[in-house]
């Protein structure tokens, strides 16, 4: 099963300023973050960043920030709770009085369009991204960790976390496979523009 961009929503979890020095090839790490939104953006996906504790860990860092729809701050490990009203679609407002047509006239409330698959990447893999991801499959949406814009203080944790979103049910990815998912074709009209963000 391939991503479609049209049911994606993209979760960048606690890219901080204070917190990236200490994360392993922390460079790397937040450069794909930085392309999968610069991707995300003009292709319409909706972009949510979450920052951990930010008084004491700091914001998210500026040139990423810049690309999130919104930021969400937490204490808890998870964002999960702290993400889902901004996932979930409203629910659809009523639609008159209910007793004003007889049942057969009444027109079903169009339902909304709901992007179900969540790519996630972030720090520190074992522990907010972790439980994030762990907390959004049990809430029972589909969920993506990409992997190379990931980043732990040690490749140990890290990888384990890897081993147990997999086991998880997680699908395990590269910033290049989600980015081309999306295009799906040379022809699509930010080829070039990936093109640049990946060289």
């Amino acid at each position: 099963m391939l991503l479609q961009a049209e049911d994606c929503q993209l979760v960048l979890v606690d890219y901080q300023a204070r917190l990236m020095p200490a994360i392993h090839e922390s460079a790397a790490v937040l450069a794909n973050a930085r392309r999968l939104a610069g991707l995300a953006r003009p292709l319409g996906i909706p972009v949510w960043g979450t920052e951990q504790s930010p008084d004491k860990l700091g914001g998210t860092e500026a040139t990423l920030a810049a690309l999130c729809d919104r930021i969400v701050p937490k204490t808890a490990f998870s964002a999960a709770a702290a993400l889902q009203p901004l996932l979930a679609p409203p629910a659809p407002a009523p639609r008159g009085n209910a007793r004003s047509l007889p049942r057969h006239l009444q027109q079903p409330a169009a339902a909304p369009s709901h992007r179900t698959t969540l790519v996630l990447a972030g720090c520190e893999t074992h522990v907010c991204l972790l439980q994030t991801a762990l907390g959004l499959l049990e809430a029972e949406w589909d969920v993506w960790v990409v992997t190379d814009a990931c980043g732990s203080r040690t490749e140990r944790n890290r990888d384990a976390a890897y081993d147990r979103l997999a086991a998880a049910g997680c699908e395990l990815v590269t910033t290049e496979m989600v980015g081309f998912e999306w295009l799906r074709d040379a022809g699509h009209a930010q080829f070039r523009a990936w093109q640049k963000l990946i060289r």
